[in-house]
């Protein structure tokens, strides 16, 4: 990906956002849609299995990590999508070296990984309601558990 992106770097400008994208939600997609708007190729590195485990525990992933690239792959506004399997995707960044980082609201500007590799770093306000986490729990509540 790096040598595609090599190729056409002075010519289109590169996004780059990142996730685990366990139960992807409406969250995800506005994101994912305004993210597209800041560039004219947007990646998306989702993180590996045993990555998400690391972040969110031993439960999670639900949803295996080949199927959760194939999903964020099938999106419209999406152009390519990558798996990491670090803590962070501060290396695939370096690798990649898009012109912005996009991410939630949810993180701080100094707390976003790699802010000092890239021109510009765009934060979005989070859908409020919408989290995978939350969506696990309302599952969790109507079947009693």
């Amino acid at each position: 990906m790096a040598r595609i992106l090599d190729r056409i770097r002075g010519r289109k400008k590169i996004v780059f956002t990142n996730g685990c994208f366990d139960l992807l939600h409406v969250g995800h997609a506005r994101l994912l849609k305004k993210a597209k708007k800041f560039g004219d190729i947007l990646v998306v590195a989702v993180n590996s299995n045993s990555s998400v485990r690391v972040l969110k525990g031993k439960n999670r992933p639900l949803v295996p990590e080949k199927m959760r690239a194939e999903l964020i792959a099938s999106l419209e506004c999406v152009d390519y999508v990558t798996l990491f399997s670090e803590a962070t995707p501060l290396e695939t960044i370096r690798m990649l070296r898009p012109h912005a980082l996009i991410k939630g609201g949810d993180y701080a500007a100094h707390e976003i990984v790699g802010r000092a590799d890239v021109k510009k770093v765009i934060r979005f306000p989070l859908v409020k309601g919408f989290s995978t986490s939350s969506l696990i729990q309302k599952i969790l509540q109507s079947y009693g558990k």
